[in-house]
């Protein structure tokens, strides 16, 4: 499908790398069809095409006209700036995808100022591994074509998930910025190690075979996340004495308020981002 297709990504920084190299390893593109710039950052382009065998441009904003597939990857506040800069070398008949948390497709089509097909989607940085969960939304000019290539691009680094435009704010809380919570739990774990005379290495393993096992052990299973972790807990045991403790800080109830506020975070983005002209 996306054979001798051309694909700029606009945005150099984590996320981009991430796709370049599911890409390429998994060989949806090559090289050749691969093209990258960002705003000022030289060293980042030249690096990438070093690593990758991809192509890098800057001031030559002519070579989106050749492009098929334009990706947005920047960072969200400057989606009106540099749509600006490359409008004229744009066309209806090319693909965007955004990358971006809360811009909307319709805030892209009106910055554009033509009917081009938008996908808008919510990656996460687990693709840096391979295992970023993806949902991906279509936009009103966008049509199952554009939608499988998209998910092909996608499916290189991780799992995707066809989802509404409605529900990526709620999503962008919750597995878009998902790792980070997960992460700020295990620097908790870490520091907790640690003050019980765990040495670094060896805690950092045993913490990560336990979120190993744990994600793998609730996609076998049909059973509850509570019934799951009411089985990990005998009355009187270690297990119910460390829960009594979060209980008492109300970790659950921080968890829910922190996916809620981002989500929250993500709708109130796109509104800004909408009434920027």
């Amino acid at each position: 499908m996306l054979t001798n297709k051309k694909v700029a990504f606009i945005g150099a920084g984590s996320m981009a790398e991430a796709m370049i190299s599911g890409i390429l390893k998994e060989k949806v593109l090559l090289p050749q069809q691969i093209f990258v710039t960002n705003r000022s950052n030289k060293e980042r382009l030249l690096l990438l095409q070093e690593q990758y065998g991809v192509k890098t441009f800057s001031n030559n904003q002519e070579i989106l006209l050749e492009m098929d597939i334009v990706v947005f990857a920047m960072k969200p506040k400057d989606i009106a700036e540099t749509i600006a800069k490359i409008r004229h070398y744009t066309t209806e008949q090319q693909l965007f995808i955004s990358v971006l948390a809360g811009v909307s497709t319709s805030c892209i089509s009106q910055l554009l100022g033509h009917n081009a097909p938008i996908i808008r989607t919510m990656p996460n940085t687990s693709a840096a591994v391979g295992e970023s969960i993806t949902a991906i939304s279509s936009g009103n000019f966008a049509e199952l074509e554009h939608l499988n290539m998209s998910e092909e691009l996608f499916k290189a680094i991780g799992e995707v998930a066809i989802v509404e435009e409605e529900k990526l704010d709620a999503i962008t809380g919750l597995s878009g910025s998902g790792p980070a919570y997960i992460y700020y739990l295990i620097e908790a774990m870490e520091i907790g190690a640690k003050e019980i005379g765990l040495d670094e290495h060896l805690a950092k393993s045993l913490i990560a075979q336990v979120l190993i096992g744990a994600a793998e052990r609730i996609k076998s299973t049909d059973l509850s996340s509570k019934t799951l972790y009411k089985q990990v807990m005998s009355p009187g045991g270690t297990t119910e004495a460390g829960f009594k403790v979060l209980e008492s800080y109300h970790y659950q109830e921080a968890m829910v308020e922190c996916i809620k506020r981002a989500a929250a975070r993500s709708t109130e983005l796109g509104k800004l981002y909408s009434n920027v002209k």
